[in-house]
């Protein structure tokens, strides 16, 4: 750890000299590594778009990026860094077209959050953070907003990240849970309603370690390395929680104790939080979901909600790879590529050209000639990423949210994303995975030499 810490360390020293500059700062370089330094390296840039008051673009100051500008670069050794994970999606080992160590090769793992005004990238177990800082939600120690990508040194050998509205959730190598930031309604599972300024650890009654987490603004889910799902936060009158009668809320609408949902007949290997509901999808790629459903966002074909879990009765026979979910909406993309969506569609947000909602999930046919392997959902806003590395976004575009300049503030069918050519020597981006807030959106880019 002391090399690690001494070496992004220095890189925090020189981002502030590059942003002087405005130039793109090289947050992660595994040359400095004595055990990678020999391979052949590639680079992996960061890029942010939207509206940026809150310093959530990193870019450092207040703006608006109508297109997608570089945040930081990323010196990556090139046979042998992946992804990290992905609230919602299930693990695939070797596919997403991402590069995976072979022969015992250290793997770097890679990964964005964006939450409702602040952003995250995780890279080699070390977490940057940037963005709005009330509540604690950064876990610097303090409630400041920060403009740049700024070193968290309170927690380390993180797996992944998931941040929520005022609170973020973290996952570490060791399959420890940690959550920071606002804690009403119980969002931190640490038995508390008050803010928490730094990491703490969630001790939950689970058996084993936590392979799986995701967030939304004020509800929270783990899943166990056998499947089982456990959930926290808030719960009042829509039962995303999936606990059922008499094992709800302890206060004040919200849980602080993470609980496991019992009437999920399979084991879960994916969740994703949604407004007011939750998806949760088994290893073998089936949906379940429950809670609110007055905008179809259960995607049933009609509007009962409720607690107990049902799977989605139109997909019992698609295999889902990932499902993502907005405030009212959800996307799930299936095993050969194709991306349905179904709830409310009054932004755009389902990609199918009209502003109606969508009672049952439905295959978006413009993206019907595109094979996609990544989706995500802002809260009114939806993405997707093609195997060629090409961005799709619509839906609600008043914040200049979905990086393409000129569009009306509601575009309800994909339009792809164009990226600047920069005189750096590199040559095209290819996308890897895309992150929406509520105002800003964000990607992970591969960069070729030219």
């Amino acid at each position: 750890m002391t090399i690690t810490r001494r070496r992004f360390a220095t890189l925090t020293r020189r981002f502030s000299s590059y942003s002087t500059a405005r130039k793109v700062p090289l947050l992660f370089n595994c040359n400095t590594d004595p055990n990678t330094q020999t391979e052949a390296t590639t680079t992996l840039q960061v890029l942010s778009w939207g509206r940026g008051a809150s310093g959530q673009l990193g870019g450092g100051s207040e703006e608006i990026r109508l297109y997608p500008s570089p945040v930081a670069n990323l010196l990556v050794p090139k046979t042998s860094f992946t992804l990290s994970q992905t609230p919602g999606k299930l693990y695939r080992k070797g596919l997403d077209g991402v590069n995976i160590g072979h022969g015992g090769e250290k793997t770097i793992e890679v990964g964005i959050s964006c939450g409702l005004f602040h952003s995250s990238l995780v890279v080699d177990g070390t977490l940057w953070i940037w963005g709005k800082g009330d509540g604690g939600r950064l876990g610097l120690g303090h409630e400041t907003s920060m403009f740049v990508p700024t070193l968290n040194p309170h927690i380390d050998s993180l797996r992944c990240i998931a941040l929520g509205g005022l609170h973020s959730v973290a996952l570490t190598s060791s399959g420890d849970v940690f959550t920071w930031g606002y804690g009403g309604f119980g969002a931190l599972g640490h038995s508390v309603y008050h803010r928490e300024l730094l990491p703490r650890l969630v001790k939950g009654s689970w058996e084993g370690t936590i392979q799986h987490i995701a967030t939304s603004g004020t509800h929270t889910a783990a899943v166990t390395e056998s499947g089982e799902l456990y959930m926290w936060g808030r719960d009042e009158g829509d039962g995303r929680l999936g606990l059922g009668p008499g094992r709800g809320p302890d206060h004040a609408g919200g849980l602080s104790i993470p609980s496991k949902v019992r009437e999920l007949p399979f084991p879960i290997a994916a969740v994703y939080c949604g407004g007011f509901f939750t998806m949760a999808l088994t290893e073998e790629g089936r949906l379940w979901n429950w809670g609110a459903n007055s905008n179809y966002e259960l995607g049933r074909g009609d509007t009962i909600g409720g607690w107990k879990p049902k799977p989605i009765p139109s997909l019992e026979n698609v295999q889902i790879v990932q499902t993502a979910s907005g405030g009212y909406h959800s996307l799930a993309l299936t095993d050969d590529g194709k991306v349905l969506s179904w709830g409310h569609g009054r932004h755009g947000q389902l990609g199918h050209g009209s502003l109606q909602n969508e009672k049952i999930p439905t295959a978006i046919e413009s993206l019907a000639h595109e094979h996609i392997i990544h989706i995500s959902c802002g809260g009114s806003s939806s993405a997707a990423v093609t195997d060629e590395g090409k961005l799709y976004m619509w839906g609600n575009a008043s914040d200049s949210q979905l990086g393409v300049p000129g569009l009306p503030d509601v575009q309800p069918f994909p339009v792809e994303v164009n990226f600047l050519m920069e005189d750096d020597g590199l040559g095209p981006h290819k996308v890897l995975s895309v992150s929406i807030g509520a105002s800003h959106a964000m990607c992970l880019a591969l960069k070729e030499s030219r």
